[in-house]
């Protein structure tokens, strides 16, 4: 059940399930997310319950869900653009998952960025460990640190890369870091 839908330039963010609405800063609703606009951009952050950070990358199109129903966000469904998904060190981010047309990326508890564009999903890591396969795949591979793949709409196995420091660089400066 979606939660949160955020459409291109669209400030404040729709929500599926809360009754709020107004002119705050920031709003929560019932994902235990609050969004906040990151001032001179158009970028948008969301804090939520259990040291979950995400920043969405102007005009990304993404859903929040809770797959649980326990009234936090343990799931995204990200149609285009990026984010980046930021667990408190501490936190486990046990079961947070980003599914996009081409991959499922399940965390560890850790910092990632997940990319679509052009038919293809990539992931990186900054920090800790995430989990990538195919939606129709078993098996996947799992990232550490500095590392990434690129997720087409093909069959064949992942390929882990150690990305160079101008593409993460580049990816990093989408959301201001």
């Amino acid at each position: 059940m979606a939660l949160v839908r955020i459409f291109r330039g669209m400030v404040p963010a729709l929500f599926a399930f809360a009754l709020c609405a107004g002119t705050a800063s920031a709003q929560s609703n019932k994902s235990g997310c609050a969004l906040e606009p990151i001032g001179g951009t158009s970028r948008q952050l969301l804090r939520c319950q259990g040291g979950l950070t995400i920043i969405a990358e102007s005009g990304a199109r993404y859903t929040l869900t809770d797959r649980n129903r326990d009234g936090k966000a343990d799931a995204a469904r990200l149609q285009s653009k990026a984010l980046l998904l930021d667990f408190a060190q501490g936190s486990s981010g046990a079961g947070f998952q980003v599914s996009t047309p081409q991959a499922i990326a399940a965390v560890r508890g850790t910092k990632w960025a997940v990319d679509v564009a052009s038919g293809k999903t990539s992931v990186f890591v900054v920090r800790g460990q995430v989990t990538v396969r195919r939606p129709v795949a078993s098996a996947g591979v799992l990232l550490g640190p500095g590392e990434g793949v690129d997720v087409d709409q093909g069959t064949g196995a992942l390929t882990v890369k150690r990305w160079p420091a101008a593409r993460v660089s580049a990816l990093m400066a989408r959301f201001g870091q």
